[in-house]
């Protein structure tokens, strides 16, 4: 069974290096087209999942448009039977319907729930307990296609969205692994979506990040949390943006209007809720690195804004 893998970032790389550990032919591996970073942006920066195919000798194709003709003459030259992506791009119907096996796509949460590009985060962020990994066959509505297989993982209170990602990331990669052999014997049923039970987890912008101190103490811990490492959930201290990436809570009633800083200016940042404090534990300004509260007021007076 000729296989091409699609995929970008590190969680897509545990999945290749499964298929290709197993023995699995992969013709070709396509991936984002490298990019210009660094230091007067001229280090070339190549996907996490060039980098494993170019330690494997795998065959590589970067796209720009996925729908030029030159790109789809060398991907229906590759004569593959089957199609694996992870952590790829949406893909246009000439490159998804083209091998006869179909294209399978591996998505970070149990579908229908969370369809869209942040399933993780916005998980986390909604205080969900278990969350998961869905192989389905992919067809034009994005996240729509009918269902190969699916597996639970637990979202443990302390976990933050890199926590449930590294998990996932290897929880997926055996759910690929699994789904190929079923396809590879036809032993597959497939199982349309039921669409009244749809949740949705859109893209993470400036807009949806910004926490809202307004809400019950739990609400913002986990939106803390869901946005954490990356790409962090941010509020202003005067004209600096601050991003916290860990906290605490502390419930506990009070007068104070939400959004009110609280500090003894040396070990400790707390901000009002609606039902308690968040007491920040790892913080970044703007301008600064992230680090410990009381690193950060080592250096930082705070008493201008509480």
């Amino acid at each position: 069974m000729r296989i091409i893998f699609m995929g970008t970032p590190q969680f897509a790389v545990a999945s290749l290096e499964i298929l290709y550990n197993a023995g699995y032919d992969i013709v070709g591996v396509i991936t984002s087209v490298d990019k210009m970073g660094g230091r007067g942006r001229k280090t070339v920066i190549e996907s996490a999942v060039k980098k494993f195919a170019v330690e494997k000798g795998l065959n590589i194709l970067q796209p720009k448009n996925l729908k030029s003709p030159k790109f789809n003459e060398e991907l229906k030259a590759l004569n593959a039977d089957l199609q694996i992506v992870v952590a790829f791009r949406m893909l246009p119907k000439v490159v998804w319907n083209m091998p006869k096996l179909g294209t399978y796509n591996l998505h970070g949460s149990l579908l229908p729930q969370y369809r869209g590009a942040a399933p993780i985060n916005w998980a986390v962020i909604n205080g969900e307990t278990t969350t998961g990994v869905t192989t389905f066959k992919l067809k034009q509505e994005i996240d729509t296609g009918s269902i190969l297989m699916q597996k639970e993982i637990p979202i443990y209170q302390s976990d933050n969205a890199t926590d449930v990602h590294d998990r996932m990331m290897y929880v997926g990669a055996d759910l690929v692994l699994e789904s190929v052999k079923k396809i590879k014997k036809g032993d597959i049923t497939l199982k349309e979506q039921d669409d009244t039970e749809t949740s949705h987890a859109p893209k993470l912008n400036k807009e949806n990040t910004l926490i809202d101190f307004r809400q019950d103490t739990v609400s913002v811990y986990n939106f803390i949390r869901g946005l954490s490492l990356y790409p962090g959930a941010w509020f202003k201290i005067g004209k600096n943006t601050a991003k916290i990436f860990k906290a605490e809570i502390e419930l506990e009633e009070h007068n104070l209007q939400s959004g009110k800083l609280i500090s003894d200016n040396k070990k400790y940042i707390k901000v009002a809720c609606l039902d308690g404090y968040i007491n920040i534990v790892d913080i970044q300004i703007s301008g600064k690195r992230k680090m410990a509260v009381n690193e950060l007021l080592n250096g930082f007076d705070i008493n201008p804004f509480i």
